[in-house]
């Protein structure tokens, strides 16, 4: 294969062991569309980081049935290199979305879009589960609960710029505006909870965590949410 898309949980990494190998030529181009920290590692690790190109989706839905998508807003990529700045492959693949009517920006910090993303995911993700089971507008309309995500959506900021990455200033004000127009969003993190799925939560809060930790900065509010995420995993592993 030329390109091979990644869209497995980050807990199913360890079946990419088994499933890339057959696939890959010299030139094989692996692009993760993947959420969280540490999946380009990984697949760098084990097949070449020069192999790697990462990619983020701002897209609401999720999926009903095999073969039957439910969404109900936005639908746009962005793609990076792993392994330094854009390249000439970059742009090529931004336009084989481009022509399949896809929005797609190449960015040329893949991480930084990564903690970007985390902003949003780290919170309005956490607290749907931890609050008991809520949607992305029950978050906004309790005052407490918004304090909360704008609290934990400021500790990834600091978190981000420990790591190198500095985000635009007004980033999280941005994304809990752009929440406000998804309505009722059930995020597919509290799908795979209510289904008794293995929730992502070393690739959405504990890298991101350990990361801002390694380097000296607390993340007291994350270290809270990750706690509690992972023992309500663990416990129905």
């Amino acid at each position: 294969c030329d390109l091979v898309l990644i869209a497995l949980k980050a807990t199913d990494n360890d079946a990419l062991l088994t499933l890339i190998p057959p696939l890959l030529h010299r030139q094989t181009m692996l692009l993760t569309l993947q959420n969280g920290l540490g999946n380009e590692e990984f697949l760098a690790q084990h097949f070449g980081a020069q192999r790697v190109i990462g990619g983020l989706c701002f897209i609401c839905l999720h999926r009903v049935s095999p073969g039957l998508i439910e969404h109900f807003d936005y639908g746009h990529v962005v793609i990076g290199e792993f392994a330094g700045h854009a390249a000439s492959r970059t742009h090529d693949l931004a336009r084989e979305f481009t022509d399949c009517n896809i929005i797609c920006r190449v960015a040329d910090d893949l991480m930084q879009e990564r903690w970007c993303k985390l902003v949003w995911n780290i919170p309005f993700n956490g607290l749907t589960i931890a609050a008991g089971g809520i949607t992305t507008d029950d978050i906004l309309r309790d005052p407490a609960l918004r304090s909360a995500a704008l609290a934990l959506m400021n500790e990834v900021v600091e978190g981000a710029k420990i790591c190198g990455h500095t985000l635009p200033p007004d980033v999280a004000l941005e994304q809990m505006q752009r929440t406000q127009t998804m309505g009722a969003y059930k995020r597919s993190t509290l799908l795979d909870f209510d289904a008794g799925r293995a929730l992502e939560v070393e690739a959405i809060w504990g890298q991101p965590l350990r990361r801002a930790q390694a380097r000296g900065t607390p993340m007291p509010r994350l270290e809270q949410l990750y706690a509690l995420l992972k023992s309500l995993n663990d416990r129905r592993e």
